[in-house]
């Protein structure tokens, strides 16, 4: 068997105590850490001098902690588009995790608070490693509280709703079907009626997947 290679992986944050200990997690756990920023200037430099596979960044940042960490991610997503971007945030903010999760694959919006929860802290960065994108469950559980008058979604079932929900917080169908306690069958099934029912063009289904759940992110 062929041992995988360590995703390289560079750190931004100005929380000095937050950024050496995802570090050390990150480095215990088996990822290469090439180096932190305390600013997303400093972050810039350290991904061109080293183009990391993953990239973890706080979405306020120095000057202004606005919106620094995020703009330097759509730099990142523009000049290296392979980098996998994880953007980290004290609260659900809704317009930026839209903005950032519509870029495409390779993208994750998690809270700070999900960090304590190592092990689905580590999965959500090999999801974002391998190509897929991961959404906070707060995030989600926000948009699915939140409908338009218009809404795409209406002929779902709840229970279609429900799996989606999941998809869009990466889950492949077996993860699914142990959170719903149901068969991998059975969620192969919503998972295709869902597909059926949405406006999404003739694609294949991995891709037809992914727009699902960004018309899902969408319908707020």
């Amino acid at each position: 068997m062929i041992a995988r290679m360590s995703p390289r992986v560079a750190l931004a944050d100005d929380d000095v105590l937050l950024r050496e200990g995802l570090a050390s997690l990150l480095e215990r756990s088996g990822f290469e850490v090439v180096g932190q920023a305390g600013d997303a200037t400093a972050l810039l430099e350290l991904v061109r001098a080293h183009e990391p596979d993953l990239v973890i960044v706080d979405i306020r940042m120095p000057p202004d902690h606005e919106t620094e960490g995020l703009d330097a991610a759509r730099v990142i997503r523009a000049e290296l588009p392979g980098t996998g971007i994880l953007v980290l945030s004290a609260h659900v903010e809704v317009e930026q995790a839209m903005e950032l999760l519509a870029g495409g694959e390779r993208t994750g919006y998690l809270l700070k608070s999900r960090i304590t929860d190592v092990t689905h802290f580590l999965e959500s960065l090999d999801r974002i490693a391998e190509g897929g994108s991961v959404v906070d469950p707060g995030l989600v559980q926000e948009l699915v509280n939140t409908q338009r008058r218009d809404d795409p979604l209406g002929d779902l079932t709840p229970r279609e709703r429900e799996v989606l929900g999941l998809m869009a917080e990466g889950r492949s169908n077996a993860g699914i079907a142990r959170r719903l306690w149901v068969t991998e069958g059975t969620v192969e099934k919503h998972v295709h009626s869902i597909l059926a029912k949405l406006p999404l063009p003739e694609k294949d289904d991995d891709h037809r997947r992914v727009l699902a759940v960004i018309a899902f992110l969408e319908a707020r």
